[in-house]
């Protein structure tokens, strides 16, 4: 009875164990300001597929932008659980001097990676990933972003997740928006 029930548990775990892939992407991140530390953090295809699968039922370009802050959100959380960027806390000034802190160009360079990973795996039906893009409204006011451009009508967008904390979702705004210097209330 015994060895039947370590054989059934073993072939429940071998069941188990097949259905996880055992593929990850790995992307390397930035944080401690200016991308001054560097870390590789891996995506798993169970961690991916929840992304896919809220990108996919996007039905519009607005419906897209939203699954993106989320997913983005998404992606900062899982890279939190491998990384000292858990301790992110939006904008500069929160974060004190823990280890993980992020500024915008850590931000910036991060969120392009993660949406080039959806771009490349076909997740971004509507958009396209451009360069990030740096806002100068005063000399010590400079501010870097990730950016999009939806498909149909070639407006394009930033995707800053700068102003949240770890893990929250991204400020989708569209481009003019942001040049002109607007951010969500949250100080």
């Amino acid at each position: 009875m015994r060895s039947g029930a370590a054989r059934g548990l073993a072939l429940l775990c071998a069941l188990a164990l097949t259905g996880l892939s055992a593929h990850a992407e790995e992307l390397t991140i930035c944080y401690n300001y200016g991308c001054h530390a560097k870390a590789p953090v891996l995506y798993s295809d169970a961690q991916l597929e929840p992304l896919r699968l809220q990108l996919a039922a996007a039905g519009d370009a607005a419906a897209e932008r939203e699954a993106i802050s989320v997913v983005i959100g998404r992606m900062y959380a899982i890279a939190g659980e491998q990384t000292p960027v858990r301790h992110d806390r939006g904008g500069n000034y929160a974060d004190g001097g823990d280890n993980g802190r992020m500024d915008c160009i850590d931000h910036s360079t991060n969120t392009s990676a993660f949406l080039a990973l959806l771009q490349a795996r076909g997740w971004l039906r509507l958009h396209e990933v451009l360069e990030p893009f740096m806002r100068t409204r005063f000399i010590i006011a400079d501010h870097w972003a990730a950016r999009i451009r939806e498909r149909e009508t070639q407006k394009v967008f930033i995707v800053d997740s700068w102003f949240f904390d770890n893990g929250q979702p991204a400020l989708v705004l569209p481009f003019e928006d942001w040049l002109a210097g607007k951010t969500p209330n949250v100080y």
